[in-house]
């Protein structure tokens, strides 16, 4: 009877250990299904914050960029700045087109992901937006540097055009200029001739016993090429070479004088310009 009751304790005790063995074995493979789940979802977030964070950089450079560029399009835009505008945007824009891609696939992979983080989802809706807002602003500064562009095209055609008008003036007034002088030294120049009263009938210059006058020198045959000329507003002394002199054209008495040089010969000193040759623009002197 002791026998049949220890095999029936026996019995009860192996049963109960392949029972706790069975739930051993159930309870590790479920904490080992555990682990290994929480270890895939600590690759998946790990993966996800990493992609996350070159984002994050990125846009910050971006931020960094487009300060940069604000700075420089309020500012006077030469061709050198213009062009470095253009290769900032550019490379803006290829940022945020790379960055929006992995902003998409990372919106991928936390949609696939047995995660449930609503905290990841709001960053990147909010860098998604940012990123759309940065493309809209990379589009207008793109049309204002166009419209500058354009601008500058104008004001360069309208300053070319006011150059051809200034160098258009400056022939003008070249001419003009050249017209005046001419017309000045025309307006000083007079002629004078001396001679001895032989001389001056010679050339015609002096008829008969009467004077010579500029209406008779104009009409009458005489020899042009024996006057000297002259501008009156340099030339105020006339060397005569002679000890006696008279004029014989018509100058208002007080605005000459004669004098003599240091071998006593006459100089014909002109003390008034303007009033000598107010009345002829010829002299004519006859020396003896």
């Amino acid at each position: 009877m002791k026998k049949i009751l220890v095999f029936c304790v026996l019995l009860v005790m192996f049963a109960s250990c392949t029972q706790l063995s069975s739930e051993y074995k159930r309870t590790k493979q479920e904490n080992d299904s555990l682990k290994l789940h929480i270890l895939k979802n600590e690759a998946e977030m790990n993966e996800l914050l990493s992609t996350l964070n070159a984002v994050e950089e990125d846009i910050q450079s971006i931020r960094i960029t487009e300060d940069l560029l604000m700075i420089q399009q309020d500012s006077e835009l030469s061709d050198t700045r213009r062009a470095q505008l253009k290769k900032n945007m550019n490379q803006i824009s290829e940022a945020l087109k790379k960055n929006r891609q992995k902003l998409a696939e990372l919106q991928e992979k936390l949609n696939a992901s047995s995660i449930n983080f609503s905290a990841l989802q709001k960053t990147i809706d909010r860098l998604t937006k940012e990123m759309n807002e940065k493309s809209e602003l990379i589009v207008v500064l793109r049309t204002e540097i166009d419209k500058k562009e354009v601008q500058l095209e104008n004001l360069t055609l309208q300053i070319e055009e006011l150059h051809a008008d200034v160098r258009e003036l400056e022939g003008v007034n070249s001419s003009q200029s050249d017209l005046i002088v001419e017309q000045d030294q025309v307006l000083n120049t007079v002629y004078y001739c001396f001679g001895t009263k032989k001389e001056l009938k010679e050339q015609n210059i002096l008829t008969g016993g009467g004077l010579f006058s500029k209406s008779k020198m104009m009409q009458g045959d005489f020899n042009y090429d024996y006057f000297q000329t002259i501008d009156k507003r340099k030339v105020t002394s006339i060397p005569l070479y002679s000890s006696k002199a008279a004029i014989k054209t018509n100058h208002p008495s007080g605005s000459y004088q004669f004098v003599k040089d240091a071998d006593g010969k006459l100089v014909l000193e002109i003390v008034y310009s303007s009033l000598f040759w107010s009345l002829s623009h010829y002299l004519v002197i006859e020396v003896r």
